[in-house]
Protein backbone atom coordinates (compact mmCIF):
# COMPACT_ATOMS: atom_id res chain seq x y z
CA UNK A 1 0.00 0.00 0.00
CA UNK A 2 1.37 3.41 -0.97
CA UNK A 3 2.13 5.85 1.82
CA UNK A 4 0.69 9.36 1.88
CA UNK A 5 3.34 11.99 1.16
CA UNK A 6 1.11 15.08 1.31
CA UNK A 7 -2.03 15.43 3.37
CA UNK A 8 -3.99 18.69 3.69
CA UNK A 9 -7.19 18.88 5.71
CA UNK A 10 -9.48 21.93 5.89
CA UNK A 11 -6.75 24.17 4.48
CA UNK A 12 -7.73 27.83 4.15
CA UNK A 13 -5.53 30.80 3.24
CA UNK A 14 -6.22 34.52 2.98
CA UNK A 15 -4.00 37.17 1.41
CA UNK A 16 -4.60 40.78 2.39
CA UNK A 17 -7.87 39.76 4.01
CA UNK A 18 -9.12 38.13 0.80
CA UNK A 19 -9.88 34.39 0.96
CA UNK A 20 -7.78 32.56 -1.62
CA UNK A 21 -8.11 28.93 -0.50
CA UNK A 22 -11.26 27.63 1.17
CA UNK A 23 -11.35 24.32 3.03
CA UNK A 24 -9.00 22.34 0.77
CA UNK A 25 -8.75 18.58 1.41
CA UNK A 26 -6.01 16.87 -0.61
CA UNK A 27 -3.98 13.67 -0.18
CA UNK A 28 -1.14 12.70 -2.53
CA UNK A 29 0.53 9.29 -2.40
CA UNK A 30 4.15 8.26 -2.79
CA UNK A 31 5.26 8.26 -6.43
CA UNK A 32 2.25 10.11 -7.85
CA UNK A 33 2.67 12.73 -10.58
CA UNK A 34 -0.14 15.22 -9.93
CA UNK A 35 -1.07 18.15 -12.18
CA UNK A 36 -2.58 21.05 -10.24
CA UNK A 37 -4.67 23.01 -12.73
CA UNK A 38 -7.31 25.72 -12.93
CA UNK A 39 -8.07 29.21 -14.18
CA UNK A 40 -6.12 32.32 -13.24
CA UNK A 41 -6.94 33.28 -9.67
CA UNK A 42 -8.05 29.77 -8.67
CA UNK A 43 -5.33 29.47 -6.02
CA UNK A 44 -2.92 26.95 -7.57
CA UNK A 45 0.33 28.68 -6.68
CA UNK A 46 -0.99 29.71 -3.28
CA UNK A 47 -1.80 26.06 -2.53
CA UNK A 48 1.77 25.00 -3.39
CA UNK A 49 3.14 27.72 -1.13
CA UNK A 50 0.84 26.63 1.68
CA UNK A 51 1.88 22.99 1.28
CA UNK A 52 5.56 23.94 1.50
CA UNK A 53 5.21 26.32 4.44
CA UNK A 54 5.81 29.47 2.39
CA UNK A 55 2.30 30.77 3.00
CA UNK A 56 0.69 30.69 6.50
CA UNK A 57 -2.65 28.96 7.00
CA UNK A 58 -5.80 30.53 8.40
CA UNK A 59 -7.29 27.12 9.20
CA UNK A 60 -6.43 23.50 8.57
CA UNK A 61 -3.41 21.26 8.76
CA UNK A 62 -0.70 20.05 6.39
CA UNK A 63 1.39 16.91 6.86
CA UNK A 64 4.44 16.01 4.81
CA UNK A 65 5.60 12.41 5.00
CA UNK A 66 3.23 12.00 7.96
CA UNK A 67 4.77 14.88 9.95
CA UNK A 68 2.86 18.11 10.75
CA UNK A 69 4.29 20.91 8.61
CA UNK A 70 5.26 22.99 11.64
CA UNK A 71 7.52 20.20 12.88
CA UNK A 72 8.84 19.06 9.53
CA UNK A 73 12.64 19.39 9.47
CA UNK A 74 13.74 17.12 6.60
CA UNK A 75 13.85 19.91 4.04
CA UNK A 76 16.38 18.00 1.96
CA UNK A 77 13.52 15.69 0.99
CA UNK A 78 11.77 18.58 -0.80
CA UNK A 79 12.48 20.33 -4.07
CA UNK A 80 10.80 23.48 -5.35
CA UNK A 81 11.03 25.01 -8.82
CA UNK A 82 9.44 28.49 -8.88
CA UNK A 83 8.23 30.28 -11.97
CA UNK A 84 10.84 32.95 -12.57
CA UNK A 85 11.84 35.15 -15.50
CA UNK A 86 15.52 34.47 -14.78
CA UNK A 87 17.38 31.70 -13.00
CA UNK A 88 20.27 34.06 -12.29
CA UNK A 89 18.07 36.57 -10.48
CA UNK A 90 20.19 39.42 -11.84
CA UNK A 91 23.37 38.06 -10.20
CA UNK A 92 26.22 36.91 -12.48
CA UNK A 93 26.51 33.15 -11.98
CA UNK A 94 27.42 30.11 -14.00
CA UNK A 95 25.11 27.19 -14.61
CA UNK A 96 27.29 25.04 -12.34
CA UNK A 97 27.12 27.59 -9.51
CA UNK A 98 23.33 27.84 -9.65
CA UNK A 99 22.85 24.07 -9.78
CA UNK A 100 25.39 23.49 -6.99
CA UNK A 101 23.25 25.65 -4.67
CA UNK A 102 20.77 22.80 -4.74
CA UNK A 103 23.19 20.79 -2.57
CA UNK A 104 23.08 23.25 0.34
CA UNK A 105 20.61 21.13 2.30
CA UNK A 106 22.69 18.00 1.71
CA UNK A 107 26.14 19.10 2.87
CA UNK A 108 27.57 20.53 6.09
CA UNK A 109 27.28 24.29 6.51
CA UNK A 110 30.08 26.28 4.82
CA UNK A 111 31.88 23.10 3.81
CA UNK A 112 33.29 22.69 0.29
CA UNK A 113 31.64 20.41 -2.21
CA UNK A 114 32.37 16.72 -1.68
CA UNK A 115 32.71 14.14 -4.42
CA UNK A 116 29.14 13.00 -3.74
CA UNK A 117 27.93 16.59 -4.21
CA UNK A 118 29.81 17.01 -7.48
CA UNK A 119 28.42 13.71 -8.76
CA UNK A 120 24.86 14.81 -7.94
CA UNK A 121 25.38 18.13 -9.71
CA UNK A 122 26.78 16.45 -12.83
CA UNK A 123 23.92 13.97 -12.84
CA UNK A 124 21.33 16.77 -12.55
CA UNK A 125 22.92 18.63 -15.46
CA UNK A 126 22.94 15.48 -17.57
CA UNK A 127 19.26 14.83 -16.82
CA UNK A 128 18.24 18.27 -18.12
CA UNK A 129 20.69 18.09 -21.03
CA UNK A 130 22.91 21.02 -19.99
CA UNK A 131 26.15 19.26 -19.05
CA UNK A 132 27.91 21.02 -21.93
CA UNK A 133 26.79 24.45 -20.63
CA UNK A 134 28.01 24.04 -17.02
CA UNK A 135 30.58 26.82 -17.28
CA UNK A 136 28.35 29.28 -19.15
CA UNK A 137 26.71 32.23 -17.50
CA UNK A 138 23.03 31.61 -16.77
CA UNK A 139 22.18 35.03 -18.22
CA UNK A 140 23.42 33.85 -21.62
CA UNK A 141 20.83 31.06 -21.79
CA UNK A 142 17.34 31.18 -23.27
CA UNK A 143 14.32 31.33 -20.97
CA UNK A 144 13.63 27.63 -21.52
CA UNK A 145 17.21 26.71 -20.73
CA UNK A 146 17.07 28.81 -17.57
CA UNK A 147 14.01 26.84 -16.47
CA UNK A 148 16.01 23.66 -17.03
CA UNK A 149 18.75 25.11 -14.81
CA UNK A 150 16.16 25.66 -12.04
CA UNK A 151 14.99 22.08 -12.40
CA UNK A 152 18.59 20.84 -12.30
CA UNK A 153 19.14 22.84 -9.10
CA UNK A 154 16.17 21.09 -7.52
CA UNK A 155 17.28 17.69 -8.82
CA UNK A 156 20.79 18.17 -7.42
CA UNK A 157 19.25 18.01 -3.95
CA UNK A 158 17.87 14.54 -4.81
CA UNK A 159 14.34 15.36 -3.60
CA UNK A 160 11.71 12.75 -2.83
CA UNK A 161 8.95 15.34 -3.32
CA UNK A 162 9.20 17.97 -6.04
CA UNK A 163 6.93 20.99 -6.57
CA UNK A 164 7.05 22.86 -9.90
CA UNK A 165 5.19 26.13 -10.47
CA UNK A 166 4.34 26.43 -14.17
CA UNK A 167 7.78 25.35 -15.45
CA UNK A 168 6.70 25.45 -19.10
CA UNK A 169 5.19 28.96 -19.04
CA UNK A 170 6.75 30.95 -21.87
CA UNK A 171 9.02 28.04 -22.82
CA UNK A 172 9.40 26.88 -26.43
CA UNK A 173 8.43 23.36 -27.47
CA UNK A 174 11.99 22.01 -27.65
CA UNK A 175 12.66 23.03 -24.05
CA UNK A 176 9.26 21.70 -22.96
CA UNK A 177 10.25 18.31 -24.39
CA UNK A 178 13.58 18.48 -22.53
CA UNK A 179 11.74 19.36 -19.30
CA UNK A 180 9.39 16.42 -19.81
CA UNK A 181 12.30 14.02 -20.27
CA UNK A 182 13.97 15.30 -17.08
CA UNK A 183 10.78 14.81 -15.08
CA UNK A 184 10.22 11.37 -16.61
CA UNK A 185 13.59 10.26 -15.27
CA UNK A 186 12.77 11.65 -11.83
CA UNK A 187 9.38 9.93 -11.89
CA UNK A 188 11.02 6.64 -12.87
CA UNK A 189 13.14 6.92 -9.73
CA UNK A 190 9.97 6.99 -7.61
CA UNK A 191 9.75 10.69 -6.74
CA UNK A 192 6.42 12.35 -5.99
CA UNK A 193 5.81 15.34 -8.28
CA UNK A 194 3.27 18.16 -7.97
CA UNK A 195 3.08 20.30 -11.11
CA UNK A 196 1.21 23.62 -11.35
CA UNK A 197 0.20 24.14 -14.97
CA UNK A 198 -2.27 25.88 -17.25
CA UNK A 199 -1.42 23.50 -20.09
CA UNK A 200 0.43 20.20 -19.97
CA UNK A 201 1.77 19.83 -23.52
CA UNK A 202 4.61 17.26 -23.60
CA UNK A 203 4.19 16.66 -19.85
CA UNK A 204 0.72 15.14 -20.31
CA UNK A 205 1.86 11.48 -20.64
CA UNK A 206 3.60 11.71 -17.25
CA UNK A 207 0.53 12.80 -15.28
CA UNK A 208 -1.21 10.20 -13.09
CA UNK A 209 -3.89 12.49 -11.69
CA UNK A 210 -5.35 15.96 -12.11
CA UNK A 211 -6.61 18.28 -9.39
CA UNK A 212 -8.49 21.33 -10.68
CA UNK A 213 -9.13 24.34 -8.46
CA UNK A 214 -11.96 26.79 -8.86
CA UNK A 215 -12.31 29.87 -6.63
CA UNK A 216 -10.01 28.36 -4.01
CA UNK A 217 -11.79 25.01 -3.81
CA UNK A 218 -11.25 21.61 -5.40
CA UNK A 219 -13.56 21.36 -8.43
CA UNK A 220 -12.18 18.08 -9.78
CA UNK A 221 -9.88 15.34 -8.48
CA UNK A 222 -9.46 12.37 -10.75
CA UNK A 223 -7.87 10.90 -13.88
CA UNK A 224 -5.70 13.17 -16.07
CA UNK A 225 -7.47 15.75 -18.20
CA UNK A 226 -6.63 17.08 -21.62
CA UNK A 227 -5.85 20.79 -21.71
CA UNK A 228 -9.15 21.46 -23.54
CA UNK A 229 -11.13 19.65 -20.83
CA UNK A 230 -9.97 21.70 -17.83
CA UNK A 231 -12.48 24.57 -18.26
CA UNK A 232 -15.28 22.01 -18.49
CA UNK A 233 -14.60 20.76 -14.97
CA UNK A 234 -15.26 24.16 -13.45
CA UNK A 235 -19.07 24.16 -13.40
CA UNK A 236 -21.25 22.93 -10.56
CA UNK A 237 -20.45 22.55 -6.89
CA UNK A 238 -16.80 21.94 -5.94
CA UNK A 239 -15.90 18.65 -4.31
CA UNK A 240 -12.94 16.83 -2.84
CA UNK A 241 -13.67 13.25 -3.88
CA UNK A 242 -12.26 11.12 -6.66
CA UNK A 243 -15.15 10.21 -8.95
CA UNK A 244 -13.14 9.51 -12.09
CA UNK A 245 -14.46 9.64 -15.61
CA UNK A 246 -18.14 9.57 -14.57
CA UNK A 247 -17.76 12.98 -12.92
CA UNK A 248 -15.92 14.40 -15.91
CA UNK A 249 -18.59 13.15 -18.32
CA UNK A 250 -21.35 14.63 -16.18
CA UNK A 251 -19.61 18.00 -16.06
CA UNK A 252 -19.11 17.93 -19.82
CA UNK A 253 -22.83 17.42 -20.30
CA UNK A 254 -24.09 19.99 -17.80
CA UNK A 255 -21.38 22.52 -16.98
CA UNK A 256 -21.46 26.02 -18.50
CA UNK A 257 -18.28 27.43 -19.96
CA UNK A 258 -16.36 29.52 -17.42
CA UNK A 259 -13.96 32.21 -18.50
CA UNK A 260 -10.79 32.85 -16.53
CA UNK A 261 -11.08 35.86 -14.20
CA UNK A 262 -8.56 38.64 -14.66
CA UNK A 263 -6.25 39.15 -11.71
CA UNK A 264 -3.13 41.29 -11.87
CA UNK A 265 -1.61 40.03 -8.63
CA UNK A 266 1.04 37.47 -9.59
CA UNK A 267 0.58 34.91 -6.82
CA UNK A 268 -3.18 35.08 -6.69
CA UNK A 269 -3.39 35.05 -10.46
CA UNK A 270 -2.09 31.50 -10.87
Amino acid sequence: MLSTVIEARGLSVSIGGRPVLRGIDVAISDGEFVALMGANGSGKSTLVRALTGLRPLITGEVRLFGVPLGRFRDRQRLGFVPQRPSAAGGVPASVWEVVSSGRLTRRPFLRPLRSIDRAAIRNALEIVGLEDRAGDGVATLSGGQQQRVLIARALAGEPELLFLDEPTAGVDLANQVALAEALRQLKDKGATIVLVAHELGPLAPLVDRAIVLRDGRVAYDGPPLGDHAVPETLGGEPHTHHHGHELLQARRQHAPQVTSPLDSRPEEGR
